[in-house]
């Protein structure tokens, strides 16, 4: 056996223990008579003491190892003389009397440390350096827990786990596939699920009516921070269910795994639709851990000769407490955010209403001091406060204003990573137009059933049509979605024709799916996490790539294993395909 005990676990109560340890050389210091050393591995950091006086061969060999060199000690718990309180292991340090050196390291190329000099690719280079580090390490350990306490709750509410294939069939809708070529059957391919969607319906009509998985899932889509080529989603699937059953089951997973993992008890899961949304915060995942609700202005703004305004289709302004404070040079700086190719927005009117009840705006010459109370008792400001209206096409203009909300809170520190306000939409429309393809699209899939009082509307307002669908927001960020699906086939054959397939393209692409719906399929629906995200958002961060042990870059590269890469031409050859 290696050790005995693990460092970290060491503490008062055990001095004068003899024990066992290995782990790496964090750091090491020289004091003349005295060599001292940190011995780290997961568990913590003890520290290692050797004394020139009582065994000088034994210092000279400590005093000759390099950083992450990996050692096992033997020695005696002792008390330390100087008390380290920001350690678990401060009271105490290990006497050695035997080392070996297990492996020697080379210098690595950042410091293991929690604030390190690496940049992200070399980080992602060398990840198994950057793993041992303790913020990537303890991210992975939170991981870790939510996927133990996802299957605890699931488990305990009556689900089943159960696999679905990763070599499936193409198909059109979402995002681009993953494609793997077959070698039996030569010209061939099978696609990397997006999601198990049809599977898990597939998995209802066979009765297993409470299905879960912890999945990874595939889509060839351009990168940012929160998307990766592959990820892993908690996908579930009920049978006999409403929206309110699966509205209710998920709020108690998100409620379990914030009380576990963090001890946080969530309140309530307020509820808006997705009308409400984009009118009240310009956007489908708000953020309502503040305030600064959209107010629409068009009846105050639209006059006195202001062809900004005059010519909008839509006024709009959010209010800021306290924010008459701000400087002219941080309005200069909101105006140029919002000028932005990211926002892109031509401009931002503000008006502060000071503390001695004065107006200030960048609309003076047009607007009078009754113009601006008006506006203030509309916003309901008051002294102190300042308001910031935006003007132009009205979905453009609710966007950008949207992220300068966000930009504001960001500076004034409302976005907290350490408060979590969850929030259900609701009723999405079930159609969006795209004006490239000239058809409709389904904004969730094409499983996703519409609202039984809104099917008529198929046929001739397509558009006006709302979905059984409903997404999971936490702190401005999509956590997950779902939606009762259809489950019958004629209602998924009308759905498709919406969609521009042909019965042909239909039969083609989901013919099995249209046959299981012939043996009696029953009402149906589900939700799927976005696993990645969830557990960033639970750590306090927005970005999920430091929560994943070996993700991509940006441009969907694994820089460690150099992945994608060329193959060999046999393999080509083999099959069918050529080598370009």
């Amino acid at each position: 056996m290696y050790r005995t005990i693990n460092n970290g676990q060491l503490r008062k109560n055990d001095i004068g223990k003899q024990v066992t340890m290995c782990g790496w050389v964090q750091k090491s210091r020289d004091l003349g008579g005295m060599t001292f050393i940190d011995l780290r591995d997961r568990y913590g950091i003890t520290q290692l003491v050797f004394n020139m006086d009582t065994n000088s061969k034994l210092c000279e060999i400590a005093r000759s190892l390099g950083r992450e060199f990996v050692i096992q000690i033997e020695g005696k718990v002792i008390a330390r003389s100087s008390i380290n309180k920001d350690m678990l292991t401060g009271d105490i340090e290990v006497e050695v009397t035997e080392i070996k050196i297990l492996n020697k390291s080379k210098t690595p190329p950042f410091t293991i440390e929690n604030e390190t000099d690496g940049g992200d690719d070399l980080r992602m280079k060398y990840r198994y350096l950057d793993i041992r580090r303790n913020p990537i390490k303890d991210n992975i350990l939170l991981r870790a827990k939510v996927s133990t306490e996802t299957r605890k709750y699931l488990d305990s509410q009556g689900f089943c786990e159960v696999e679905t294939p990763y070599l499936i069939k193409s198909t059109p809708e979402g995002a681009r596939d993953f494609v793997v070529p077959s070698r039996m059957n030569q010209h061939q391919f099978y696609a990397l699920p997006q999601s198990p969607q049809t599977f898990k319906q597939l998995l209802m009509v066979g009765g297993i009516d409470k299905y879960y998985q912890i999945v990874k899932c595939f889509r060839d889509e351009d990168l940012r921070s929160d998307r990766q080529p592959e990820f892993t989603q908690i996908d579930c699937e009920m049978a006999f269910v409403d929206q309110e059953d699966i509205l209710n089951m998920f709020e108690g997973l998100t409620r379990h795994l914030l009380k576990e993992v963090k001890g946080i008890e969530l309140s309530d899961f307020p509820r808006i639709t997705y009308d409400q949304a984009i009118k009240t915060y310009g956007s489908d995942k708000p953020d309502i851990r503040f305030d600064m609700k959209f107010i629409e202005m068009n009846h105050v703004c639209q006059k006195n000769n202001f062809s900004v305004f005059n010519t909008a289709e839509l006024v709009v302004g959010i209010n800021i407490e306290d924010g008459a404070s701000f400087s002219r040079k941080r309005l200069d700086s909101l105006t140029d955010f919002v000028k932005t190719p990211q926002v892109g927005s031509k401009g931002l009117v503000y008006c502060k209403y000071n503390e001695d009840g004065t107006f200030k705006s960048s609309v003076d010459k047009f607007f009078s001091k009754e113009d601006l109370s008006t506006w203030a008792a509309t916003c309901n400001a008051s002294p102190g406060d300042l308001i910031l209206v935006m003007a132009g096409e009205a979905r453009q203009t609710r966007k950008a204003l949207s992220a300068l909300r966000l930009h504001v809170a960001e500076i004034l520190g409302l976005r907290k990573p350490d408060v979590f306000a969850p929030l259900w939409v609701l009723d999405f429309p079930l159609l969006e137009w795209d004006d490239d393809t000239g058809r409709y699209h389904a904004m969730h899939h094409p499983f996703t059933s519409p609202k039984s009082e809104d099917i008529l509307k198929l046929n001739n307002d397509p558009g006006a049509v709302r979905a059984n669908a409903y997404d999971l927001v936490i702190n401005g960020n999509e956590i997950g979605g779902g939606s009762i699906r259809i489950h019958d086939k004629d209602l998924q054959s009308l759905m498709f024709k919406h969609l521009g397939f042909t019965e042909e393209q239909a039969r083609n692409q989901f013919g099995f799916l249209m046959d299981a719906f012939e043996y009696g399929a029953p009402p149906h629906g589900g939700v799927a996490f976005g696993f990645d995200r969830l557990c960033a958002i639970i750590g306090g961060s927005e970005g999920i790539r430091d929560f994943i042990a070996f993700p991509k870059n940006n441009a969907g590269r694994d820089v460690m294993l150099d992945a994608p890469s060329k193959i060999d031409p046999d393999q080509l050859d083999e099959l069918g395909l050529k080598n370009k």
